[in-house]
């Protein structure tokens, strides 16, 4: 590094420690009151330092809150470009407000005081960064209200109020010192509280029937997200904890052997999604197109099936039962002895459904097209630290090894105590033995063993709650 850019950054950080100063007396005494020799004295500094960086004392009180306030447009923006819906939106914008001027109280106290002359070329720079602020939720209620969402509010109006009532939680928070816990409940009460004058259909319990509670779901990054979009338009707070990593065979050799003689099989076996996709892209790499009219396509689950449908692979046979027991008892049905059967699936897949089908006649063909592992720490570093800052009311494991994955990242060493405080649904009879096993106990299984059913399983268990 350049001597230059040393001293730039020493310079910087001079200067935000001026402005940190600052902000710890502005907070707490009236403009008037706060001198310059103050701040300097506060940090140890000469008072002709902090004339260096600032030439008045009005500059350095709006450089706190412009520095502060292009801060938290930043994030907001950053937030808010990640979200699907107007709802999605609407709660990162005011849980992050609450949560940043939580975490800046002082520049919060600061900037609840309001300017101080409305004529300078300080001020005119804080409207247009107030401005900014206002657009972000004004293009939110505006996107929810042409989407049928929100109801047909008064736009300037409503900004008003969702700015006064996040402002008005943080003054409270910040009077009654309340701790890390209490802002999790805090922020997410403020959101409701927007949401129930916002929301077109919140007095219908039915269209939020998850509204308050917080969901941690473990599965991948990309099913995470899905299966949270579902929830969060159930009016559930979804927590992404991503357990597992999906990537390539380390060797697609058996796998190019058998579909380069695609005549020869009779049926083939999807038991997700993930082996669906994994098998597509290496028949497009291989160039290779099975015969459908000849083979037979078995498809374990909606999901399995929708994303065969998009991938133009015709289903043939959906088990009854999304199980290894309901594609072996489907399968029953026809005459197996010397037919082969495709299954590509997991690395780490269980041998029930095999064995089963070969206790039946059949050939069995079975070949991993994608390995299940931990996902490295530093992919997953944002979303354990979200954890840590969440209050979760339920645990959704999809699979054995989601729960075990689960256990290990966050060195769970006793789960009964972990989990007592917390709801644990799991998708299926083997992810349920398998918490179980821990003697952790399972309070939502569905009857169908997918994610539709487990939501609609969740749902009636709050539902029930409530009665």
């Amino acid at each position: 590094m350049q001597i230059v850019e040393k001293k730039e950054i020493k310079k910087q950080k001079k200067r935000e420690k001026i402005i940190d100063a600052a902000a710890e007396l502005f907070s707490h005494k009236s403009y008037h009151e706060v001198m310059m020799e103050d701040v300097a004295k506060l940090i140890s500094v000469a008072k002709g330092t902090v004339y260096n960086y600032f030439s008045s004392k009005e500059e350095l009180y709006f450089s706190i809150i412009q520095l502060r306030m292009e801060k938290l447009i930043a994030s907001l923006k950053e937030k808010i470009e990640s979200e699907e819906s107007s709802l999605d939106s609407l709660r990162s914008f005011t849980t992050h407000l609450y949560m940043f001027m939580m975490k800046y109280r002082n520049f919060f106290l600061i900037y609840q005081k309001g300017s101080l002359n409305n004529d300078n070329v300080f001020s005119v720079d804080l409207a247009a960064l107030e401005k900014q602020l206002a657009d972000i939720i004004t293009g939110i209620v505006v996107r929810g209200k042409a989407d049928g969402v929100f109801r047909n509010v008064d736009e300037k109006f409503t900004v008003s109020l969702i700015l006064g009532s996040v402002y008005g939680a943080v003054q409270r928070g910040i009077e009654n010192k309340i701790g890390d816990e209490n802002k999790i409940i805090e922020r997410d009460k403020v959101f409701e509280f927007v949401l129930q004058g916002l929301y077109a259909g919140f007095n219908n319990i039915s269209v939020l029937p998850l509204m308050g509670k917080s969901i941690v779901i473990t599965r991948t990054i990309e099913q995470s997200k899905e299966t949270g979009t579902a929830l969060k338009k159930l009016g559930a707070n979804v927590i992404v904890y991503p357990t597992l990593e999906i990537s390539p065979p380390v060797s697609w050799e058996k796998f190019d052997d058998i579909v380069l003689l695609p005549d020869k099989i009779d049926f083939i076996v999807f038991t997700s999604a993930h082996a669906v996709k994994m098998f597509n892209i290496r028949c497009d790499e291989l160039n290779v197109q099975l015969n459908f009219n000849k083979t037979k396509v078995v498809s374990v689950g909606t999901k399995t099936s929708s994303v065969c449908g998009k991938d133009n692979i015709p289903v043939h046979i959906v088990p009854k039962k999304f199980s290894a027991e309901g594609v072996v008892e489907e399968l029953s049905k026809y005459n197996l002895k010397n037919k082969v059967v495709f299954i590509p699936r997991s690395a780490i897949g269980r041998e029930e459904l095999p064995h089963g089908l070969k206790d039946l006649g059949a050939v069995i063909k079975s070949v991993p097209v994608y390995n299940v592992s931990l996902p490295s720490k530093e992919n997953i570093k944002p979303y354990i630290e979200e954890l840590k800052k969440s209050k979760p009311d339920l645990f959704i494991f999809t699979s054995p090894s989601t729960f075990e994955n689960f256990l290990q990242i966050e060195k769970v060493s006793n789960p009964v105590n972990y989990f007592s405080k917390f709801d644990v649904a799991a998708i299926g009879p083997t992810t349920k033995a398998r918490i179980e096993k821990k003697k952790v106990t399972v309070n939502i299984m569905p009857d169908e063993y997918t994610i539709d059913g487990l939501i609609k399983k969740i749902i009636n268990y709050y539902s029930n709650k409530k009665k």
